[in-house]
């Protein structure tokens, strides 16, 4: 199979093909992968978001990887619903330091009609900043997707995590097929979808291939696709599970390149643990969007500074978007934190 043969998009691919790819030699991999990558992208160009928790722990989740589940005792303290104020101040700095996403994350099941309010003023406000916008709060249903679209939210994340063979071993309190229907609400509203998976958690070769599967199949593939390695969190069922092959994790992000061309893959979780060789080679094999910051909800991240100095020496730039004029942003901006000034911006989501 050349690369030429699977630059166009497909979304009929089977196990036999997936895995034929994930098997042959990693040179031809490798190859085959970037001169796709080449073919939709600047290969010297990574998008680069910052992520932030906006409202910590006690999730109802048994998600075996999570240091957020309330199912486990991982040390992780609580946390109220941020601000809306302290969340826009958060997104600003994003932005100074090169971030041209800003990604929430609440630990929640689904939010609650209470929540809402707070949620949809976050989106505007960080719109406002000129900065796309990104959230992952749980299960949606369909008015409260279309809440977000309006407020302008640009994409939600809603990962599938594994195969749905293999899900039912790590996840027990949210179905599959709820996931998929989340995603299917976010496509309808005409926002973009970021999702996923992870590896290590105990997955075999066919389970890998199955969630590329599940993702590429789709009618339209995700806009963006994170690949994370499992960060192992002492107090959860998975704190040792054996450690992801290097090479493994790049066949991975290669077939992910190879099975959605246009789409952005992520080096998402698990970065901090990557010498500065494997994340090259990452780059190489078609990753090119990045978490860029100090941590990701509560695992920690490789420094910005670590990130800007990796860049220069490979010839990396951070990917630029189109923005608004500014003078429109800044009067975007100064109306977004008067109207939160003047409004109640805090509350105990917990209770």
């Amino acid at each position: 199979m050349s690369a030429s043969t699977t630059a166009t998009l497909r979304h009929d691919w089977s196990l036999a093909e997936v895995k034929a790819l994930f098997v042959q030699p990693f040179n031809d991999l490798l190859f085959q992968a970037q001169t796709v990558h080449r073919a939709h992208f600047n290969a010297n160009r990574v998008q680069v978001s910052t992520l932030l928790s906006i409202k910590t722990g006690a999730c109802p989740e048994d998600c075996k990887y999570c240091p957020q589940s309330g199912h486990y005792n991982t040390g992780l303290e609580k946390e109220k619903l941020m601000e809306v104020q302290k969340v826009l101040e958060e997104a600003a700095r994003a932005k100074a330091i090169g971030s041209t996403r800003f990604c929430m994350g609440a630990a929640w099941k689904h939010p609650s009609a209470k929540d809402m309010p707070y949620v949809l003023k976050m989106v505007e406000g960080v719109k406002a900043l000129g900065l796309e916008t990104c959230m992952t709060l749980g299960r949606l249903d369909q008015e409260q997707t279309e809440a977000l679209a309006r407020a302008g939210l640009d994409y939600y994340n809603h990962n599938l995590d594994t195969s749905p063979e293999f899900y039912g071993s790590i996840i027990t309190t949210r179905t599959y097929s709820e996931r998929l229907q989340t995603l299917a609400y976010v496509r309808e509203s005409g926002m973009k979808i970021c999702s996923g998976g992870i590896l290590g958690m105990g997955e075999s070769l066919d389970d890998r291939a199955n969630l590329l599967i599940q993702l590429a199949n789709l009618p339209e593939h995700p806009e963006s696709v994170p690949i994370n390695m499992l960060v192992k969190v002492a107090g959860t069922p998975l704190e040792n599970a054996d450690d992801v092959d290097p090479f493994d994790f790049i066949r991975m992000l290669a077939v992910a390149r190879i099975l959605m061309p246009q789409s952005h893959v992520r080096l998402s979780a698990g970065r901090e643990a990557m010498n500065e060789q494997m994340q090259a080679l990452a780059f190489f094999a078609g990753a090119n969007s990045i978490f860029y910051g100090d941590k990701l909800l509560t695992t920690a991240n490789p420094q910005a500074d670590k990130d800007m100095q990796l860049f220069a020496r490979l010839g990396i730039q951070p990917e630029a978007r189109e923005e608004h004029a500014d003078e429109v942003h800044q009067a975007a901006i100064e109306q977004a934190l008067v109207e939160q000034k003047s409004s109640e911006q805090f509350y105990n989501a917990a209770v």
